[in-house]
């Protein structure tokens, strides 16, 4: 089934945003990353994510 499902997380590289879109991820959703300040972090989630 292909899945057009998509969503924009603000804040998703920590805490409850990391969270949300690890979740979203798992239940098949497109995960938009939207980090400030966080390179490392949303990088690690964007590989978790991919994997």
């Amino acid at each position: 089934m292909i899945n057009n499902k998509t969503v924009l997380i603000t804040g998703a590289a920590k805490r409850i945003g990391k969270s949300i879109a690890s979740d979203l991820a798992k239940n098949s959703w497109n995960i938009v990353i939207h980090y400030n300040n966080s390179d490392k972090e949303a990088n690690e989630l964007a590989e978790q994510i991919i994997k």
